[in-house]
């Protein structure tokens, strides 16, 4: 050993040496390295994969094509849009007054001259399966034309070439029971398809998807739809093109093609895109910053970078106590190398090369099984990305950084072991004596400093601070600080070993005169439980907070079947619900329709209108009405008054729930109160007289109020606006206007709205009946009896229906509904209420046991040290005449000690964050809170403070504190033999 190179070979040996003498210390050191290693590899090679190239991405988007064109919807206005076509706006300005140009453009039109173009349309349409109806995405493409090619990969059979030919995704065929040679037919259309190959989207592979040749299948099935009145099949086109000459699809082409009111992605411009300058939509005000943002880059890497670092802290904690094991049964080994002539520098690097060795060939394995199981499991971890690899990408330099993790652990677990074997004298190595060593005296300094300064971080991060990163960074400064403290703490443990028999007394005495054992595997457990209850106590806070905030959809127990899309299946979805599930009342429903009986309650469509209904002037809120200048109508109050406003009856907001699914108003009886649970005689009165029955005061103009009182109330003062305008008093008669726009008229509707005038159509005029307040309707407006609506003329379809039920719906019954429903292909709403579940239960108890499994790992590698040390301490009490049972019983004390102590810091240790981070978001939430009331978006009188609670959860703490350590101390009771081993005298 007379230079490094020599004396560094001779350590490696000998390391390798006890490594393999010693195999199943090295196996369980090597396995804690190298399973980090082969999942981060893993995702490492299965991301990079997945992550597709420019090119193979357009390879998938357009095929063999030089762009594909797509209809943005601006009705030909012309437009600009960035180099990937995936933002776009229109060249001229529109302000608030001017309606945003809406309709169809002709792509064919905007094609350059030359080109050549397939048609590519898709479109919904519902398609007989084996086992009923299903909606299914239908794409009329020609994929045998090479244009298409990298489209669809064919997997079995042929795509179509004739009109009464299909072919379909693995994901349908799979889904719908049928098969290659199967027969396909449409609901609504007589023509049957025969299905003649098999393919997958290689960018969506669940997606269940129909391939027929252009015009086969979506426009035949579309005219027998509008025949009967019935919901289209949505079908929108877009066009792949090939220019002629080898510059493909320029930007000077998409420009000229942006003229024409269409969208471009070109092969040639994503792949080498233009300079900004040239983009006129980045010269655009708010465009400036259309790139990456570097702020979150830099925060996810700072959270990468400290989720690697606590890992390889864990790491070290835990490998660590297994180093010094090893040191310590080699300790007369290097008593021998210290007697030869070998000093300190050679004692630490023969203990610093078992972790070097064990690190190397780890990372050596671990890299390779990573690699290995990522291709052997590529189809399997496709399937579950739902997309294929682009290629299977491997990245040797971000393999090799991630490889030299475990290398670099391997060390850092070893220092500490390293020090302490290199300090121990020869004579006490040769005779197996322990020797004493001082305390470490800096080190509680630095520990008490770390945190100190952590929590004051964390205290400035959740009081001062609205950056949740502050908090994060403090309180992990404060756990390093415990985690340098912890030797200290083990020594004041050992003070109530004085209260405690034998075993534990023993135990205890052992790992404090022994701390340079016990505080790795004590600082480990303090490390995975403070994790823990950080994310535990974090996990049921927002449980809390989440079910104080929680709106119940409907009654406990109740069942909502609505169709807002189609009424065709109405019928038998209601007689479904009813056969399989435990009803009790059943409340039918239906929704009014303009136009058309095929008209979505969501609106839009051909031929369809709107109603709405029409609010008093007096009634509407002053900061929500607009005037012919366009202006903000809350700029027009001060900060005060807008606050004043918020909290007014007027301004109050509607509940969106499931009872607004098919509009305003739903047509319906006194059973529909029944089931809401509406406890309001006066309401079952006015349905049963053909009066409506309002939620909503806003709407109702009592009998004998003037209907145009309140008329320029929007700019009167606050004060005035709030105070002159009486509520309809609970129980009140009156009327409620509902306006019928045509659809002809709804252009014009939505122009007038945008100037603050009165908007065309019919206005009904409907008796009503306010429902007091208190009483919730679960999102529902208005009901309207059937009498009532048509009086008025409404023109009206079913909707569905709501039921009360006996008991509460099991899972197998609202699965086996959920498999009915399925069967007709609707666009149907099942909602069944079960009340509040928590979000996060099974989170806690996967928290529990996680660290469970660690607090039993660490302390059983902190007992199997204990065990080595203590041999001379149980041959002692055996030789004294001590049962054989005593040596169990103190194996398993040693083992819950350790546990026990590691997860009292460690649950001290993790609520520090989490009460950080919740008073964060409570401090974000009152800003917005009180934002929200400067802006007047208070919600009405009914605005309340923001709940940002902090929860315990005893039940994890309880598991923790008790269950763990009790689990660790009978476990390590168990595995431990009765009797030790003989031993011979040792002579120097």
């Amino acid at each position: 050993m007379k230079n490094w190179y020599h004396s560094w070979r001779a350590a490696i040996r000998i390391a390798r040496r006890d490594a393999w003498r010693f195999k199943g210390r090295s196996f369980l050191v090597l396995a804690m390295l190298a399973l980090p290693i082969v999942g981060v590899s893993g995702a490492d090679l299965t991301q990079r994969s997945s992550e597709l190239s420019p090119a193979q991405q357009l390879d998938r988007d357009l095929g063999k094509a030089d762009a594909v064109i797509h209809d943005p919807g601006l009705g030909g206005a012309a437009l600009m849009q960035n180099p990937k076509g995936d933002n776009y706006q229109p060249v001229k300005e529109y302000g608030d007054s001017e309606p945003w140009p809406e309709g169809e453009t002709d792509i064919a039109a905007a094609l350059p001259a030359g080109a050549k173009s397939l048609v590519d349309t898709v479109g919904m349409a519902k398609l007989k399966t084996a086992h009923g109806l299903r909606n299914t995405s239908v794409r009329e493409l020609k994929a045998a034309d090479p244009m298409a090619e990298g489209i669809m990969v064919l997997d079995r059979g042929r795509f179509p070439e004739k009109p009464g030919e299909v072919a379909a995704t693995n994901a349908f065929l799979e889904s719908s029971g049928l098969y290659v040679g199967s027969k396909l037919t449409a609901r609504g259309l007589d023509t049957t398809y025969r299905i003649v190959g098999a393919y997958e989207l290689p960018d969506d592979l669940k997606e269940a998807q129909v391939n027929a040749l252009p015009g086969a299948l979506l426009a035949p099935l579309d005219k027998v739809l509008a025949a009967a009145e019935l919901p289209g099949t949505d079908a929108s086109d877009s066009y792949l093109a090939t220019v002629p000459g080898g510059a493909g699809f320029t930007w000077n082409m998409v420009e000229e093609t942006n003229t024409k009111g269409v969208t471009v992605t070109s092969r040639a411009v994503t792949l080498n895109p233009p300079p900004d300058s040239d983009v006129a939509l980045y010269q655009k005000e708010g465009w400036a910053s259309h790139g990456d943002n570097p702020s979150g880059n830099a925060t996810e890497l700072a959270i990468l970078s400290t989720v690697v670092g606590l890992v390889m802290l864990e790491i070290c904690l835990l490998a660590g106590p297994a180093f010094a094991v090893g040191a310590r049964r080699s300790r007369r080994q290097l008593g021998l190398v210290g007697a030869n002539g070998g000093d300190r520098h050679h004692i630490r690097a023969i203990v610093l090369s078992g972790g070097l060795v064990i690190g190397v060939v780890a990372a050596v394995v671990g890299t390779a099984l990573g690699i290995g199981l990522t291709f052997a499991l590529r189809p399997v971890l496709e399937d579950v990305l739902g997309q294929r690899f682009g290629s299977f990408d491997v990245r040797p330099l971000e393999l090799l950084g991630i490889a030299l993790l475990a290398v670099v652990t391997g060390l850092l677990a070893a220092i500490v072991p390293a020090v302490t074997a290199s300090r121990q004298t020869v004579v006490a190595s040769l005779t197996g004596r322990r020797g004493i060593r001082k305390a470490n005296r800096a080190l509680p300094i630095v520990g008490l400093t770390a945190v100190v300064l952590g929590a004051g971080i964390a205290l400035y991060g959740s009081a001062v601070s609205d950056k949740a990163i502050i908090v994060g960074g403090g309180s992990a400064l404060a756990e390093l600080g415990v985690v340098a403290l912890t030797p200290t703490l083990v020594g004041l443990f050992g003070r109530i070993g004085r209260w405690l028999p034998l075993s534990p007394r023993l135990a205890l005495r052992d790992a404090v005169r022994n701390r340079g054992r016990t505080a790795p595997a004590v600082a480990a457990v303090l490390a995975a439980v403070a994790g823990t209850v950080a994310v535990a106590t974090y996990s049921a806070s927002s449980d809390a907070q989440s079910e104080a905030r929680y709106e119940p959809r409907l009654p406990h127990g109740a069942v909502a079947i609505l169709s807002p899309e189609s009424a065709v299946d109405v019928p038998s979805m209601r007689d479904d619900t009813q056969k399989l599930l435990p009803t009790d009342v059943r409340a039918d429903v239906d929704r009014v329709v303009v136009g058309k009986k095929n008209c979505s309650a969501y609106g839009g469509g051909d031929d369809c209108g709107r109603y709405e209904i029409v609010r008093p002037k007096a009634y509407e809120c002053p900061l929500w009405v607009y005037d012919a200048s366009g202006e903000d109508p809350a700029e027009k109050y001060s900060k005060a008054e807008r606050r004043e406003l918020a909290k007014d009856w007027r301004c109050g907001e509607n509940d969106y729930g499931i009872g607004s699914e098919g509009g305003e108003i739903l047509i319906g009886d006194d059973r529909l109160l029944k089931v809401l649970k509406i406890d309001d005689p006066g309401a079952r009165e006015a349905l049963a007289n053909g009066r409506a029955v309002s939620f909503v005061k806003q709407n109702i103009v009592p009998d004998g109020a003037d209907k145009g009182a309140g008329k320029g109330g929007a700019t009167t003062a606050a004060t005035t606006a709030a105070n002159s305008v009486t509520a309809p008093k609970d129980g009140a008669n009156g009327t409620i206007g509902v306006r019928l726009i045509s659809a002809e008229d709804v252009d014009e509707a939505d122009a007038a709205g945008m100037k603050g005038e009165e908007p065309p159509g019919t206005v009904k005029s409907i008796p009503a009946h306010q429902v007091a307040d208190g009483q919730n309707a679960y999102g529902v407006t208005m009901i309207v009896p059937p009498k009532a609506a048509e009086e008025a003329g409404f023109t009206t379809v079913p909707l569905g229906s709501f039921f009360s039920t006996e008991r509460q719906p099991s899972d197998a019954q609202e699965q086996r509904l959920n498999g009915e429903l399925a069967k007709t292909g609707s666009d149907s709403t099942l909602t069944i209420e079960k009340g509040f579940t928590p979000e996060n239960s099974g989170t806690l108890l996967a928290l529990a046991v996680f660290a469970g499994l660690v607090t039993i790992g660490a302390a059983g590698i902190a007992t199997g040290l204990a065990q080595a040390d203590a041999e001379p301490d149980l041959k002692t009490l055996a030789a004294v005449g001590a049962p054989t049972r005593v040596r169990k019983a103190l194996s398993g004390f040693q083992c819950g000690v350790v546990a026990a102590m590691g997860v009292v810091l460690g649950s001290a240790s993790g609520i520090l964050p989490a009460i950080g981070l919740r008073f964060t978001e409570r401090r974000a939430e009152e800003q917005m809170y009180a934002q929200a009331l400067d802006e007047g978006w208070g919600g009405g009188a009914e605005v309340s403070a923001p709940f940002v609670p902090v929860v315990i959860p005893w039940e994890t703490l309880a598991m923790l504190l008790v269950v763990v350590p009790l689990g660790a101390a009978l476990l390590a009771a168990l595995v431990t033999r009765s009797r030790g081993a003989l031993a011979r005298r040792a002579v120097i």
